[in-house]
Parts: C-alpha cells; structure tokens; sequence
C-alpha cells in the first residue's frame, strides 16, 4: 500500500495514519530538481518519494483543458503507487515485497542506501531503472523491504502486505537532523485544505506513471 505522508510540514508535521503504518510506503513529494517540496510532511515514515510540484491539472470542470501547478503528496503516491503496477505487469508473479524492493533499490538518491532521508525516504521512484535497464533485485517473497521482518500471509495479491499495528516496526534510522527540505514552493491547488490523504494502490494512477520515468533522469539533491 502507498500513501501520501501529507501537507502540512510547515504547519504540523505529524505523518498520519495510513502512511505511517510500518508496512505501508510513506510517499513525499519533491519538485522537479529532486528536493523535497516545503510542504511535505517529514519523518522516519517517509519511504519514497516522486514528482509532487507543477503537474498537469484539469483548468475548469469540464475537463476540456490542463494548466501547470497541480500536485501535492496525494499526487506523487499516485506516481509512486503507478511506477509499482509497471513493475508488477512485468513481473506477475512477484509478490508486493519485491515489486517495493526493486522500487527502493533503483530510487535515485545521492546518500548511502541504508540510511534513508526523513525527508525523501530511499529516494524518488524510477520504474525505467528496472523496466528499461533491467536493475533491481527483487529478493525473498516473503520479507517486507521496509521492517526487513517476515509479512504475514505474503502473497502476490497487494493486500499482502500487513497492517498489524501491533508488530513493533524495525524500519532503519533515517537521516540525520541536519537534513532540511530544500524546495521554496507554494502550496499544491489540487490538496484540499483538510490534508485528506489518498491512498493510490496497484494500478490506480499507471497512466501518470510515464511522467514519473521521465522525472527520474533528473539530477537529485536530499539536502538544502
């Protein structure tokens, strides 16, 4: 399951539920340079990140026309969720765990992968890595990428993954203190002031998912 981290980092900063489940992918959003928008909750749940700033938008509601400025963490879990049922068409036999290992293994990020930012996670999702270039590896069926534990009832159905809050979560330390959003952005037109989260799983958003490939030839940057 993938789900947006959330809005309100310069408000709040609290990563709500589902996203910070320890079997769920927390997603931030980062602008076209690869730095984390200002606007994206940060923490130890934040597990990867994708393009959140200056999407096509629908202008008016007759669905006629796109404008520039969309996006928000809702839409880059949208683009995460979608650069994951790419994958898993190619490879439908995999479970949920490595279909996200792959994902985390190919993320473009300029830090040690065992170490993950509070603010981009493994780093932004770059599905063209694997799909074109073949890289990844996939690992055991049956352990979760994110608590290195074993998953409950793993399978190759999505909702394989468990949710149990129970399980205490093991997820690495993220980076240190001194990391600090980068991008100077306005907030995201298409969020709704509530910070409702969505939750894009599977192969909700796979058509977007093509912009997400061409973000991942960007150049990114964890700190300020």
């Amino acid at each position: 399951m993938f789900a947006s981290v959330g809005n309100d980092a310069q408000k709040k900063n609290y990563i709500d539920y589902p996203a910070a489940y320890p079997n769920v992918t927390g997603v931030s959003a980062a602008d076209k340079s690869g730095k984390v928008a200002k606007y994206s909750e940060f923490g130890k749940y934040v597990d990867l990140a994708a393009p959140g700033l200056s999407l096509p938008r629908w202008c008016d509601a007759t669905f006629r026309s796109y404008c520039d400025g969309g996006g928000g963490t809702s839409a880059a879990s949208a683009l995460a969720s979608a650069s994951a049922a790419l994958i898993w068409s190619k490879h439908p036999d995999w479970t949920a765990n490595q279909v996200l290992r792959v994902l985390i293994d190919t993320a473009s990020r300029s830090w040690p992968k065992d170490e993950p930012s509070d603010y981009l996670g493994y780093g932004l999702v770059r599905p063209s890595q694997h799909l074109l270039k073949g890289k990844g590896n996939p690992g055991p069926p049956d352990v979760d990428p994110l608590t290195n534990e074993k998953a409950p009832g793993s399978g190759s159905s999505p909702s394989a993954s468990s949710k149990e809050t129970s399980a205490p979560s093991t997820h690495p330390p993220k980076g240190s203190a001194a990391n600090k959003p980068a991008a100077s952005v306005s907030n995201p037109k298409s969020d709704d002031a509530n910070h409702q989260l969505w939750i894009a799983v599977g192969a909700a958003a796979a058509v977007v998912a093509i912009g997400g490939a061409a973000f991942a030839l960007v150049r990114n940057r964890r700190n300020a």
